[in-house]
């Protein structure tokens, strides 16, 4: 069973490490998966039936006589008496959501081109443009792929840089790669909440952005394979290199080939390295202990991220930002009243685009507070723009709704924006 398991982790990490910004939910996924098997023996059992390769009323394929129902290899009877518990059917649903390239785990159902437009221009256009352009945070969703790609199933412009950017359509390989990163990660401030349907719509809205459907179209679990066949970078990846195992095509018989090319350069060696990109010191603890939630595959391991000592500021942002409420005149508010307000900003994705001290993908929320701080209507205004979402009064890029946030909540938010984000 561990096996099994450990080969449906390492097909995520494969996954996650191809499909950008994929990582999060493979590492969500993957730390499910964990917790549950600190039961083995109720996996076993909630598993049985379910599809999974190798189980069979509890018992692993291939377990030797004698062994307790539901027991995994190697592992005594009892040994995690009285830890987990069964799996329900629904958790397990919930948890395998997965569509491999071969399109094993689609669910089947349909979306047309016209209603995925719909969807689009509601749910997906705030951040990826009306036409798949994006804004300037966002890479483009399609163009830079040709008639001539469809055919031969590579896009040219990869290798000849005839592209200034290269857009998430040159680059995709897989048809259900798509379809499974809208399904589990889609819209980005509210993911996994679009039905199947909007799933097969979206995605057909995008292929035919692409141009490889027509107008007309009605994307299916029946026809999607059929798609895949003129997707531009179909035969992008390849599995001849030493990362395939155990042999490599035209290896020799035992060897295989190294998986770079490359000559050990030894001159004008640089005497240290510059951190050009790191988590600014305010937004560190914005998702909680970093370490916790990196994958402990190679060298890279996260930020350890300790608790703050309650009712401590944790930065000189935040100081700043108060220092700027006090230069206003805003009297203080009790910080009981904001107790949990970081854990609200996290929910409803406000600290992913907005620091408190200065410009990130949208306004600093000094910067709110500045424009705002005399208008005594400031405070239901920003808590609808929060709620539901604008653009034009801070430049091109819209902000999405917030779902997620509910009146009463906005209104705390826009409250403690207007007070300087006390902590």
């Amino acid at each position: 069973m561990f096996r099994s398991s450990a080969r449906r982790v390492l097909h995520w990490a494969q996954r996650a490490t191809a499909v950008p910004g994929a990582m999060y939910a493979f590492s969500v996924t993957a730390g499910l998966m964990l917790a549950l098997m600190v039961s083995p023996d109720a996996i076993a059992q909630s598993r049985s039936g379910s599809g999974f390769a190798g189980m069979s009323s509890g018992t692993p394929s291939g377990a030797t006589a004698g062994a307790s129902s539901g027991a995994s290899p190697g592992l005594s009877a009892g040994a995690f008496t009285g830890i987990g518990r069964a799996a329900t059917p629904a958790e397990i649903k919930a948890w395998d959501i997965d569509v491999r390239p071969d399109f094993k785990g689609l669910p089947p159902g349909r979306g047309t081109v016209a209603k995925g437009q719909d969807v689009w221009e509601a749910k997906c256009a705030s951040c990826h443009g009306v036409f798949g352009e994006s804004n300037q945070v966002f890479p483009p969703i399609v163009g830079g792929t040709t008639k001539k790609d469809m055919q031969t199933g590579r896009v040219a412009s990869l290798a000849n840089d005839s592209e200034a950017q290269r857009t998430m359509m040159m680059k995709l390989s897989s048809v259900s790669t798509l379809w499974d990163y809208i399904n589990r990660a889609m819209p980005w401030n509210a993911p996994k909440t679009l039905t199947v349907e909007e799933v097969y719509a979206v995605t057909g809205f995008i292929l035919n952005l692409a141009d490889l459907v027509p107008d007309d179209f009605a994307l299916t679990h029946e026809n999607i394979a059929s798609v895949q066949a003129r997707l531009p970078n179909r035969n992008g990846k390849t599995r001849e290199h030493a990362m395939w195992l155990p042999q490599v095509k035209g290896a020799a018989v035992g060897k295989s080939r190294p998986d770079v090319q490359a000559t050990a350069c030894m001159r004008n060696c640089t005497d240290g390295v510059k951190v050009a990109s790191f988590i600014p010191e305010h937004a560190r603890d914005a998702h909680g202990n970093l370490a916790e939630q990196s994958r402990v595959v190679g060298a890279t391991r996260g930020l350890e991220i300790l608790p703050r000592a309650a009712g401590t500021a944790n930065t000189a942002a935040s100081n700043a930002a108060t220092t700027v409420a006090s230069a206003a005149g805003v009297a203080a508010t009790a910080p009981s009243e904001f107790a949990a307000i970081k854990g609200l900003a996290n929910k409803g994705a406000c600290l992913a685009c907005h620091a408190t001290d200065r410009k990130l993908v949208g306004p600093g929320f000094n910067e709110v507070l500045a424009r705002y701080k005399a208008d005594p209507r400031a405070e239901a205004m920003l808590a609808g723009k929060i709620k539901s979402g604008g653009q034009g009064v801070w430049g091109a890029v819209p902000m999405p709704p917030s779902p997620a946030i509910n009146d009463s909540e906005a209104a705390l938010l826009a409250k403690w924006i207007l007070r300087g984000t006390p902590e």
